[in-house]
């Protein structure tokens, strides 16, 4: 017999599987633009917020104008990239607040100076991610990315760039 009670219950599971599964979806499709459309900038309103705050090794970024400029220096050191993220963590509601999701996720990159010759000259780097989302009129979107570099191998971009 079902009670008013279970259906409330699994309603309320039903929107927290739902809510997760979005979040998953749009730390995926940030990952999976940064090599299928890596040099093109009409993505970046699909995956993050206006006011998106990036956080890597080499620099940080805050703000949605010039995101392109940020990333210039993957656009022409490296001709592909093969980026892998997984092993998600998802915290949904922090604080109890259900516009909002914190992921933990790991994250690993091989990037690609000439694509005739993908064996040859690569840099390749794994770490740790954490990104806030926040759900908006358009869906959930990353608020902000800090990535923690833990390990890289081969050729590294020039400096400067």
């Amino acid at each position: 017999m079902t009670t008013p009670d279970a259906f409330d219950q699994l309603h309320t599971r039903i929107l927290r599987l739902t809510d997760r599964a979005e979040v998953t979806e749009v730390c995926d499709l940030y990952v999976i633009h940064l090599d299928r459309s890596r040099h093109e900038d009409t993505w970046f309103g699909s995956v993050f917020t206006d006011d998106v705050h990036l956080s890597f090794p080499f620099g940080e970024y805050k703000g949605f104008e010039g995101l392109a400029g940020f990333q210039k220096m993957a656009r022409t050191n490296f001709e592909r990239t093969h980026h892998l993220a997984g092993n998600y963590e998802v915290q949904l509601y922090p604080e109890g607040d259900h516009d909002r999701a914190r992921v933990r996720a790991h994250l690993m990159a091989v990037h690609v100076s000439r694509r005739e010759e993908p064996a040859a000259e690569h840099f390749e780097i794994g770490g740790h991610y954490e990104a806030d989302l926040v759900r908006t009129g358009a869906g959930w979107r990353i608020r902000r990315f800090a990535f923690d570099l833990v390990w890289h191998a081969g050729q590294r971009p020039a400096a400067g760039h």
